[in-house]
C-alpha cells in the first residue's frame, strides 16, 4: 500500500428517532459514548494513519470523548446533511501538512461502535483500484416493495442485493470532487459509494461482519451492547 489512509466521521447528526435529549453519538454504550467506542475502534487499526470528524458548531459532548490514540484527531464543521459534512471533513483535510494527494479515505458512520478491526482490514486488502468500495451484507430477507397505504405492492427479488454499511472507503480527492459534482448538479447523495456511482465509478462491495450494526432507535443499543462484549470476550481469549 502507498498512501495513508484518513478516517472520516460525519457526526453532526441529532437522530431524532433515538427519542433522546442529547444526540444519539453521546449516548452511553457500556459505560462510554457510543462515538468514543467509534473512534477509537478506527484509530486501533495499524493502516488509519489519523482521524477527522465532523461536529456541529456548538457540540458540548465531544470534549468529554477519551481518544486511546497517539495519532492525529482533527475537528471541522459538520453541515446540514451527510454529504456536507464529509465534503467539509474531505476540505479540511486536503489542506493538512499531513495529508498527501494520493490518499485515501474510509469514512464510517459516528454510530457503528461495534466495527471490527478484521472488517477494516479485509477493506483495506481487497480493494486496490480507484474504484473504491464499500463494506457491505447481501441481503437475506424477502424484499417487499410498498403503496401509499403499508400493503404489498411488489415482492422485490433478493438475488444481487446488499445492504451498503461503512466504512466506505475511497481515494479522498476523487470523492472529493463525485461529492462537488454531484451537489452542483442538486442530484441525491444517499452515502459515498452513491457519489462514486454517480460519478461513473464502480464500487467494489465488500461483505463484512454482521455486527456492524447501526445504532438508530433504542433496541439498537442493547444489541450493541451485547457485540461489544461478545467482542471484548473473544479478543481476551
Amino acid at each position: 500500500m502507498n498512501h495513508a489512509i484518513w478516517a472520516i466521521v460525519p457526526a453532526a447528526g441529532i437522530g431524532k428517532r433515538m427519542q433522546s435529549n442529547i444526540p444519539k453519538q453521546y449516548l452511553s454504550l457500556n459505560g462510554r459514548p457510543v462515538l468514543e467506542h467509534t473512534v477509537n475502534a478506527l484509530l486501533q487499526n495499524e493502516h488509519i494513519t489519523g482521524l477527522i470528524i465532523a461536529l456541529q458548531q456548538d457540540d458540548a459532548y465531544w470534549p468529554d470523548i477519551k481518544i486511546r490514540s497517539q495519532k492525529p484527531v482533527l475537528r471541522t464543521e459538520g453541515g446540514k446533511e451527510r454529504a456536507d459534512s464529509v465534503l467539509n471533513a474531505l476540505t479540511a483535510l486536503v489542506k493538512c501538512e499531513q495529508f498527501g494527494d494520493a490518499d485515501w479515505v474510509m469514512v464510517h458512520d459516528a454510530v457503528r461502535p461495534c466495527l471490527t478491526q478484521d472488517d477494516i482490514d479485509k477493506l483495506a486488502s481487497e480493494v486496490d483500484d480507484e474504484n473504491g468500495g464499500l463494506l457491505a451484507l447481501p441481503v437475506r430477507d424477502t424484499m417487499k416493495r410498498q403503496n401509499k397505504n403499508n400493503t404489498v405492492a411488489q415482492t422485490i427479488d433478493r438475488d444481487k442485493l446488499w445492504h451498503a454499511l461503512t466504512p466506505q472507503y475511497f481515494p479522498a480527492l476523487r470523492l472529493k470532487k463525485a461529492l462537488q459534482d454531484a451537489q452542483m448538479n442538486k442530484l441525491t447523495i444517499t452515502d459515498e459509494s452513491s457519489a462514486m456511482e454517480l460519478a461513473g465509478y464502480s464500487p467494489k462491495l465488500v461483505q463484512g461482519q454482521e455486527d456492524n450494526i447501526k445504532i438508530t432507535r433504542p433496541d439498537d443499543l442493547r444489541l450493541a451492547s451485547l457485540y461489544l462484549q461478545a467482542q471484548s470476550r473473544a479478543n481476551r481469549d
